[in-house]
Formats: C-alpha cells, sequence, structure tokens
C-alpha cells in the first residue's frame, strides 16, 4: 500500500516550473530564509520581459551561483596534512622521474602549491561532466560549516577515504554545485603553472558553456587558447532523438596570453606533396597560383615556352612582371608544365613551416 504524501501541493514550485517553459532564462538558483537551496525567478528580469523599455537598475557583467563566494574560501584555505610515500608500492623509487599521488585532488592541489608553484608546464583534467548521475565532493549544506558538513555526511569512510556525493539533476543546485566543485580546483592548478604553462580541460555539452565561462574568470578571457573538438565515440546512436552526442571537447587555457603552441609538421596534412620528377629539393606541390589579384595592363603578357607554344595571360594578369618571370624560371621556382600549357610555381615541403594544430581531433591517442 501506497504511503499518504501528508502535505498539500507545493503550489509555488509549479508555477516556478510553468513560468521556467515560457522563459527558461528567468530560472535561477538560490537559497531561502533556512539557508536550503532552491529555484527561484529572477523578477527583474522577468519584468524586463514584459517591458518595451529599458527597466532601471543596476548591471554589471559577471558570472556567479549560488555558493561561489564559499567555493573561493575554499580554494584559499589551508589544510594541515602531508603526502606520504608508498615505496613497498613503488617502481625504481631512487630513479624514476614520475610521480603517482591517490587521494582526494583538492586536498592534493593544496598540497602541491608549496612544492610545485608556477612549475608546471601541462596540465590535462577529465572532471566529472555533472551527467546527473556524477558523484563528487561538495558542500550542500549552507547552514554548517565545512567541518560539520563532512561529519553529517561521514565525508570519510572507516579508512579515511573521501566519500563522493551524488549530483542528481533534479537538485535545485545542479549546476552551482559542479561549478563550486570545480572553482577551487581550478584556481589551485592555475597556481601550478609556469609563465608558458597550459592546462587542457576535457568536458562534453552538459557543462560546456559553464566551464568556459568559468575558466574565463579563473585564468581570463584572454588567456583562452582554444576549444578542441575531438570524436569521443566511434558508433553513432541511431536512437537518439535529436543529434547523435559523437564528439567531446578539451577546453584549452593558457597561464599567460601570449602563449603559443609548437607548430607540428604532420605526414597525414602534407600528403599533398609530391616529388613525381625526382626534384633533388625534394616533396612538392603546385603551389599559390601565379594569377594577379588585381587588374593591371602592364602584367597582361603571353608567355613563350621553349617549344614555342604561347601561354595566354591570366584574365588580370600575372602576378609579376615580365623580368621577375623570367629570373623564376630560370632558378626554378617556375616551371612549365609537361603539355607546356600552364605555368605552376613549385612549392616545396622543405619551405614550409609547422603548421598550428588543429581544433578538430579525430582521435585522442594517449601515449604511456
Amino acid at each position: 500500500m501506497e504511503k499518504m504524501r501528508m502535505e498539500s501541493l507545493d503550489m509555488t514550485a509549479q508555477n516556478i516550473e510553468k513560468i521556467g517553459v515560457l522563459f527558461p532564462n528567468c530560472i535561477t538558483e538560490t537559497v531561502d530564509e533556512n539557508g536550503k537551496p532552491k529555484k527561484a525567478i529572477n523578477f527583474d528580469l522577468l519584468k524586463q520581459m514584459f517591458s518595451g523599455d529599458v527597466i532601471e537598475g543596476n548591471e554589471a557583467y559577471e558570472f556567479t551561483w549560488v555558493g561561489k563566494k564559499a567555493a573561493i574560501v575554499e580554494a584559499n584555505k589551508p589544510i594541515r596534512k602531508t603526502l606520504r610515500p608508498c615505496k613497498e608500492d613503488s617502481v625504481n623509487w631512487d630513479s624514476t622521474e614520475n610521480l603517482y599521488i591517490e587521494g582526494d585532488n583538492l586536498e592534493v592541489l593544496k598540497l602541491l602549491q608549496e612544492s610545485y608553484l608556477g612549475a608546471v608546464k601541462m596540465i590535462f583534467i577529465d572532471p566529472p561532466y555533472n551527467t546527473g548521475t556524477d558523484v563528487f565532493v561538495y558542500n550542500d549544506q549552507f547552514g554548517m560549516t565545512t567541518e560539520e558538513y563532512e561529519e553529517s555526511i561521514e565525508y570519510r569512510d572507516e579508512d579515511g577515504n573521501v566519500r563522493f556525493v551524488p549530483n542528481n539533476s533534479a537538485n535545485p543546485k545542479f549546476h552551482s554545485n559542479w561549478l563550486s566543485m570545480m572553482y577551487p580546483r581550478l584556481v589551485l592548478a592555475r597556481n601550478l603553472l609556469a609563465s608558458n604553462g597550459v592546462i587542457f580541460i576535457s568536458i562534453d555539452d552538459n557543462e560546456h558553456s559553464s566551464l568556459k565561462l568559468l575558466c574565463d574568470e579563473v585564468f581570463g578571457a584572454r588567456c583562452f587558447i582554444g576549444d578542441i573538438v575531438w570524436r569521443s565515440s566511434d558508433n553513432s546512436n541511431n536512437n537518439a532523438l535529436t543529434f547523435s552526442e559523437d564528439h567531446n571537447y578539451i577546453l584549452v587555457y593558457s597561464k599567460s596570453p601570449d602563449w603559443r603552441p609548437n607548430f607540428v609538421n604532420d605526414p597525414k596534412k602534407r600528403s599533398h606533396f609530391k616529388n613525381p620528377d625526382n626534384d633533388p629539393k625534394g616533396p612538392w606541390f603546385d603551389g599559390n597560383p601565379v594569377n594577379n589579384p588585381g587588374l593591371r595592363v602592364n602584367l597582361q603578357y603571353d608567355i613563350t615556352t621553349p617549344s614555342g607554344k604561347v601561354i595566354r595571360h591570366p584574365a588580370n594578369g600575372w602576378r609579376w612582371s615580365w623580368e621577375t618571370v623570367q629570373e623564376k624560371l630560370k632558378t626554378g621556382e617556375l616551371r612549365f608544365s609537361e603539355d607546356e600549357t600552364r605555368l605552376i610555381r613549385r612549392t616545396y615541403l622543405c619551405d614550409m613551416e609547422g603548421l598550428p594544430p588543429s581544433s578538430l581531433c579525430i582521435d585522442i591517442v594517449v601515449v604511456n
């Protein structure tokens, strides 16, 4: 037999849900007079939605959430702990250059501040994507101190290991909890980065937009390097109701705004370079057209090939003067096609600098 509800419907909550259907941008997360989280309506924004004139009021460009101030405090709060070496579980303890640390990553990041502050060149993190089934550590009790909260949820198990808390999508502080978890960790990660350091953060659509705003605040919008899209699934979901979600993202931020990646020479991107005639300078391709971008009469001349064939000038003329073309023919930069119907310019692979890395990745390869 089902238990009786023993309470009336929350009409306010129902009305908020109805308004959220019509005006989702007016729904926010807040706390009540008892410090409990709840969904609420941004009435100033709602009034603006019904007005043809600009309603007076203070405005500011900012990114905030319920618990942001507490997250800032958490990032700066010291801890009384240390790292304990486990030589018995280690390999080549005296000679290895690798370090594996097991524990709460927030605590570890704080402990690393002393030894690795400003010394790390690259960080890669793969945080919870906040899909509604993720579990992670966050404080969802605003009326409690951190110690009281940890005790109330049995923050650590009998062995002292961190216990994780599920963040269900029905939680009124669903996004705020995730942001509060991420903020102090990103702040501490930035502290570890060297001046030429960079961080890569994996994420999917659930919190991609929130993470971008969060990183703009922590690292600075000028330090945004790129947003890599990579294929995370080899098989499309044919049962998807909208789009088959086959990709994830990697947000890239640097410590300094003038950071630049090392350009790469990817053979796959250079496959159009060939050397069919064994040119001693190496692979080449029929590169930049010699057509003049602007109409100039003095560059509209015909060229006669060694066999007597005549190559008509392009519509706007050649890129260079007749004298320059003759000089480039002598050096081999310009050549006639085999049938002597075209003038081509060889671009050599050996003269090419590295290519900038692409923001589109088909595969992510992990090197052990």
